[in-house]
C-alpha cells in the first residue's frame, strides 16, 4: 500500500480507504463485509469510513463494523483509522438530522455504542444542513475532540463559501480540520475546481468518495442496466436517468486507454484522481473480495503520461458527462 500525508498533519493514510456507504449494513452478507474487512486491513487499507446512517439499516452498518472488529481486529484497533459522521436524517423527530450541537454530540455518542470503540480517529459534520450557523456545528466538532470522542474533526460536502470559514474556527480552537471529504470522480470535477485548493492551503487533507461515479466507471453499464444494479434500484443514488448514452460511450472510450496502460477502467479511474496531489486518499465501495482485489491493484499503476492525460482530458471536456 502507498500512504500520503493528511494535509499539514503528521497523519497518514492509504491512498485507498474502505467505505462501508453499501453492502455493509443489516439486509447484506455478514460474512461477505467480514472478507472485505480483513482482507482490505491485511493489504494495507488501515483506514475505514463509517457514518451514523450507513446501512441500510440505518445504524447497521456501524453494528456490523464493531462486531468484525471485536471478532476480528481488536487487538489491532491502535494500527486502524476509523471515520464517522453525523448530519443527515437519521433518526424519528425534529433531533435526528441536521448539523445542530444537539444531533451531532447525540449522533457521536450512539456511533460510538453501535462500534464498540471509545473513540473515532476522526468525527466529521456530514454536511451544512442550510440553517445551522457554522459556529454552532463547528463548536460541537470541537468539545467532541476535547472530550476525547474523537482525535480529530473533519467536513464533508462543505460549499466553498463556508468551508474557509469552518478552517477558521477550528484553527483558532486549536482543532484543525484534518480531513475535507467530497464526492470527486472523472464525471465530477466540481470539488477539484472549487474546494480542494481551499482544503490544501488551511493544512486540510482531502478524501474523496464516489470516484467510480457509483459505478458508471466500471464499466458495467456498458450493455444497458443489470438487473440489482444501483442504477436498477428506485432507491439507489445512481439514477436510471444518469446513465446517459454519452456517459456510456465515454465509458467506452476511457476502457481503451486504460486497456493500454494495462489496468481496467475502474482502475484508472481511481489512479487519476490520486494524480492530484492535493488528494489523500480515494474511498472505494466494494460489493466482493474479488471487486477489492481489482481496486487494490491500482497502486501498481498511479503514473500518467502527458499524451494519456490529454487523451483522457479531452474525453472529459464534454460538460454533458458531468454530475450536477
Amino acid at each position: 500500500m502507498i500512504y500520503r500525508y493528511s494535509g499539514h498533519s503528521g497523519i497518514q493514510l492509504p491512498v485507498l480507504s474502505l467505505g462501508l456507504w453499501h453492502n455493509f449494513g443489516s439486509v447484506d452478507d455478514f460474512s461477505v463485509a467480514t472478507q472485505m474487512v480483513t482482507r482490505a486491513f491485511d493489504a494495507g487499507i488501515c483506514h475505514f469510513d463509517l457514518a451514523n446512517n450507513y446501512g441500510p439499516v440505518p445504524g447497521s452498518a456501524e453494528s456490523n463494523f464493531g462486531r468484525i472488529m471485536k471478532n476480528e481486529l481488536a487487538s489491532h484497533r491502535d494500527e486502524m483509522f476509523i471515520a464517522s459522521k453525523a448530519g443527515h436524517d437519521m433518526w424519528p423527530g425534529v433531533y435526528g438530522d441536521g448539523s445542530s450541537r444537539k444531533n451531532l454530540i447525540a449522533s457521536c455518542n450512539q456511533s460510538l455504542k453501535r462500534t464498540g470503540l471509545e473513540y473515532f480517529d476522526v468525527f466529521y459534520s456530514h454536511r451544512y444542513d442550510g440553517v445551522t450557523p457554522v459556529e454552532e456545528t463547528m463548536q460541537a466538532l470541537i468539545d467532541i475532540v476535547r472530550q476525547g470522542k474523537a482525535l480529530y474533526a473533519g467536513i464533508s460536502k462543505y460549499p466553498p463559501h463556508l468551508q474557509q470559514k469552518c478552517y477558521d474556527i477550528l484553527k483558532a480552537a486549536k482543532v484543525p480540520c484534518l480531513l475535507s471529504q467530497y464526492r470527486c470522480s472523472m464525471f465530477d470535477h466540481k470539488a477539484m475546481n472549487e474546494n480542494f485548493e481551499v482544503a490544501t492551503l488551511n493544512g486540510s487533507g482531502v478524501i474523496c468518495f464516489s470516484p467510480l461515479a457509483q459505478g458508471l466507471l466500471t464499466g458495467k453499464y456498458d450493455n444497458g442496466i443489470p438487473e440489482g444494479s444501483r442504477a436498477a434500484r428506485s432507491t439507489g443514488f445512481l439514477q436510471t436517468s444518469q446513465v446517459t448514452p454519452e456517459r456510456v460511450e465515454a465509458v467506452k472510450k476511457l476502457a481503451q486507454i486504460a486497456k493500454e496502460r494495462g489496468q481496467s477502467i475502474a482502475q484508472m479511474a481511481l489512479a487519476w484522481i490520486l494524480a492530484d496531489n492535493r488528494v489523500t486518499s480515494c474511498i472505494i465501495g466494494t460489493s466482493s473480495v474479488a471487486q477489492l482485489e481489482n481496486n487494490l491493484a491500482t497502486i501498481d499503476n498511479l503514473q500518467f503520461s502527458d499524451d494519456e492525460m490529454d487523451r483522457i482530458n479531452e474525453i472529459l471536456r464534454d460538460p454533458v458527462l458531468q454530475f450536477d
